[in-house]
Parts: C-alpha cells; structure tokens; sequence
C-alpha cells in the first residue's frame, strides 16, 4: 500500500537540502541537482521548499518506488528563488518536521509560480 501523496509544503534548512539529493543520487533518481552544483550556488543558511507534486512510479525498480517528485524552491547565494525538482520517497518526506503555517504555504506556493526554473536562472548568467 502507498502512501497518499500530500498536498503540504515542508521547509527545509541547506544542510538537509543536501542529505535529500545526496539521497536521491545514490538511489539514481532522474530528478535531482548535482550536490557539487548545490554547493556552489546555495544560500548557506537558508531555508529551501518542497512541495510533492506527483508520485512517480518505476516499474522496472520497485525497490525505490513509489518516488515523490517534488517541486524545489531553492535559495541561491545572490537571495533569488529558483525552481528545481527533486525526487524523494515518501519515507523521506514524511519525516520532514511540518514547521509552516497556512499563510507561510500559501505565500511559498505563490513564490513558487512565479519563480525562474534553476535553468533559467544559470541560462541569464547568474
């Protein structure tokens, strides 16, 4: 049985920002950042947003499936807010403390729809 996808926002400092994808590199999930690139650009002390946005499923390796994939709010060092994705299982995500209020996730979720995809951000030359 599955977990039921949640529709909540959980934020998370850089240093758990990072376990996550280094989590997620070691298991192989397509969507991540490179820990190398995140260490470069990533706001030290800030606070990062995951949302889960879909569940994906992997037929052909059921041993990490189902995966969440998650949309990333991530803080940069110039302070700007870009938008990544990040496969997580459900595990993972559950254990993440629930510290936002309503107002906080409605005020993420509308930064979220405005902000540059990571791509777009390193395609402007940050």
């Amino acid at each position: 049985m599955t977990a039921v996808l949640p529709r909540a926002i959980r934020a998370v400092d850089t240093e758990q920002l990072m376990l996550l994808e280094e989590e997620a590199a070691r298991l192989g999930f397509s969507q991540r950042l490179p820990v190398e690139w995140l260490r470069e650009h990533t706001a030290v002390g800030a606070v990062h947003c995951l949302f889960p946005a879909l569940e994906h499923r992997l037929s052909h390796r059921p041993e990490v499936s189902p995966q969440w994939r998650c949309e990333l709010l991530l803080t940069v060092r110039t302070g700007e807010e870009v938008l990544s994705l990040l496969d997580v299982l459900p595990i993972t995500f559950q254990g993440l403390p629930e510290t936002l209020d309503a107002s906080a996730k409605a005020a993420i979720a509308a930064r979220m729809e405005g902000a540059l995809s990571v791509r777009e951000w390193v395609e402007q030359g940050r």
